[in-house]
């Protein structure tokens, strides 16, 4: 928690400027990154959408949603151009090599450059500015460096470090969340970064409230056992599931264990035994409370995150976590950021458990694991 503070306090401010005024006035957004990068852009972003009051025809797309108009950013660039007057391509990648985000930018580079488009700009936030991506975004747009945990050696101490991008993904999540926030209220860009300052407040107190507490010791319990695990929300929430999920897979998987996303193509049905992790603010979700419902009746066990003490979730869940917060109806909410952080520490008690047991993870294994799977 106090490296991924100190990291977005290091952030230049006049690098941060542009940007965020790029994200203010564009009225289109495609969003690019990868795994947990692309995850973390995307709850930030989705916040946009779910947001009633305070956004004007602002427009939140991904290559991946039915809409998208090409098959890459390259055949999608002339439709947008056409429906926008101002595109902003935003990247999320701390090595700023991934395939993914590096293809788009390359793409969208070279629509820029064929047409001598004047309607598109490019945002990234990174921890490397001599990477590929930095340098193609810097020529088209403006980049924002965010470190990531450093140049620490693979390790067991992922208490300190975390495992390996989580520093800079949670702290990318904080960043841009807040950015919309401050959006959303019509603050300055040097506001983001009090709000960041506040929010690690109140951060602080809801890890230690949870991470030594009785629910994340059942947790710990359950996840060390042949369990699979299976993660859920809608919208924002299922964001915030899948960044868990990548994380937790690593770890399960050296069991023979498997984690899926709920409602994904390749998901079983739960087994007597199995964990589910479902995100609800309100806790009344339709779709989550029948897959809780579900998970109950094969006697599986439930864990809720939601913003509602008594919620109906809440009630009917095995163990509950409840990061209430009161905020006006339709604005945006930090609820899901709470929750990325509160998740965050369970990868990481799970291994510390398993390495007690005499099965040691070392990070470098990890690290094939995620790069041969991702």
């Amino acid at each position: 928690m106090n490296k991924i503070r100190d990291n977005i306090s290091r952030i230049r401010r006049k690098s941060f400027l542009p940007l965020y005024e790029d994200l203010k006035s564009a009225d289109c957004v495609v969003c690019g990154g990868s795994g947990r990068s692309l995850f973390s852009l995307n709850a930030a972003m989705s916040q946009i959408a779910l947001s009633q009051i305070g956004w004007r025809n602002k427009v939140v797309l991904t290559p991946d949603d039915p809409g998208f108009p090409g098959k890459n950013m390259y055949d999608a660039a002339a439709d947008l151009e056409r429906r926008y007057k101002k595109v902003l391509l935003l990247l999320n990648s701390g090595s700023g090599f991934s395939d993914d985000p590096l293809l788009m930018a390359k793409d969208l580079a070279r629509y820029i450059e064929e047409n001598k488009a004047t309607k598109f700009s490019m945002g990234l936030v990174t921890s490397n500015l001599k990477s590929p991506l930095a340098k193609i975004t810097e020529r088209n747009g403006h980049v924002v460096q965010l470190r990531g945990r450093g140049k620490s050696k693979p390790s067991f101490e992922y208490s300190e470090t975390g495992m390996m991008g989580d520093v800079f993904e949670l702290g990318s999540l904080l960043l841009m969340c807040l950015t919309i926030e401050a959006i959303f209220r019509n603050l300055e860009a040097s506001d983001v970064f009090s709000l960041c300052e506040e929010e690690f407040k109140t951060l602080g107190a809801i890890i230690d409230a949870n991470v030594e507490s009785e629910t994340y010791t059942k947790l710990v319990n359950i996840l060390e056992r042949r369990t699979n695990v299976f993660l859920g929300g809608k919208g924002t929430a299922n964001e915030i599931a899948k960044m868990t999920g990548v994380r937790l897979f690593h770890i399960k998987s050296f069991l023979g264990d498997n984690v899926y996303v709920t409602r994904g193509v390749n998901t079983p049905h739960p087994r007597a035994g199995d964990l589910e992790i479902l995100i609800s603010f309100s806790g009344e979700t339709t779709p989550v409370l029948i897959w809780c419902d579900v998970v109950k009746k094969l006697s599986g066990n439930v864990l809720a995150i939601t913003g509602t003490k008594n919620s109906t979730l809440a009630k009917k869940s095995d163990l509950r976590i409840v990061l209430e917060e009161k905020i006006k109806s339709g604005a945006p909410r930090r609820f899901y950021t709470r929750a990325a952080y509160v998740l965050s520490p369970l990868p990481v008690k799970l291994a510390e458990r398993l390495a007690m047991r005499g099965l040691k993870l070392p990070e470098y294994i990890i690290s094939w694991y995620h790069s041969v799977t991702q």
